[in-house]
């Protein structure tokens, strides 16, 4: 399998996948023990100590998504909730296996699975908070999600309406869509044949409805093949396994070679301090 040297933090497909893998293992299961190896990782917790308090004997009701967050519902009305960060992932393992370096967070369930959730660069967080304390975090002010909830043309076309700045940034903006990131924003663009460079309010409403299908499908595909491992296998899946979309990227880390559907070279342009890939033979 091809690997590209760059860094990425997982997005919505990875997330996603995390998520339906996740849901057979630990749905109506009860936690029976928690360590937390690294008191960065609860950060976000008002009270360190309530992470692990609040998540004992609680049983997992349901798991959820909303953009690249990972929200497990509790009973008594608690929300797990669980951002991957720039290198975090989730391993599902038996009590009896090694830890592996950068283990931050083990969650042990009755019958002796483990969650483990290993976070290198530690960006990521997990946390356990109430209805109340989910309702004023950051994912309130999330946009709708962009599997689930992806805004209506006439919706994207008000939004994107006398906007000076590129469309490429304003797609990674997660008040405006969840769960994009530089991977999928390269990849819908190029399948949609608009440049990264374009300005938001420029695209016509024809435009926008290409983007919101080329996003809804590259996101569909992604989710299907796993989602993408790139070098530094920051993501894997929770049984350890890559995700297989790398080898179905069109233009991400593919500086210099040829477009799938034009021939021309690919370009990396550096927006806003982020690499996008993208082919200026077919993206206007």
């Amino acid at each position: 399998m091809l690997r590209i040297q760059l860094q990425r933090m997982p997005e919505l497909p990875e997330v996603e996948v995390t998520r339906r893998i996740l849901e057979s293992e630990i749905r109506e299961k009860q936690v029976a023990e928690v360590s937390v190896n690294h008191p960065r990782v609860v950060r976000r917790q008002k009270h360190p100590t309530d992470f692990s308090d609040r998540l004992q004997e609680r049983t997992v009701q349901s798991l959820r998504r909303h953009g690249k967050f990972l929200i497990i519902e509790l009973d008594a009305g608690l929300n797990w909730v669980t951002h991957l960060g720039m290198s975090g992932r989730i391993q599902m393992v038996d009590n009896d296996q090694p830890e592996e370096t950068h283990t931050r967070t083990v969650v042990r369930f009755v019958g002796g699975r483990e969650l483990r959730f290993v976070d290198p660069r530690t960006f990521g967080f997990m946390t356990v908070w109430t209805e109340a304390e989910l309702a004023s975090s950051t994912l309130n002010r999330l946009g709708p999600d962009a599997l689930t909830d992806l805004p209506s043309v006439r919706e994207f076309v008000g939004y994107l309406r006398g906007r000076t700045a590129l469309i490429k940034p304003l797609l990674l903006n997660q008040s405006v869509v969840a769960g994009v990131g530089n991977i999928y924003a390269d990849e819908s663009l190029h399948l949609c044949r608009v440049s990264p460079l374009r300005p938001g309010g420029s695209l016509a409403a024809d435009e926008v409805n290409r983007l919101r299908i080329a996003i809804r499908t590259t996101l569909i595909a992604a989710i299907q093949q796993g989602g993408t491992s790139l070098e530094d296998l920051a993501y894997l899946l929770p049984d350890g396994k890559t995700g297989d979309f790398l080898d179905r990227l069109r233009v991400y880390g593919r500086e210099g070679q040829g477009c799938c559907h034009c021939g021309f070279a690919i370009r990396r342009t550096v927006i806003r301090s982020r690499s996008s890939f993208w082919c200026p033979g077919c993206q206007a």
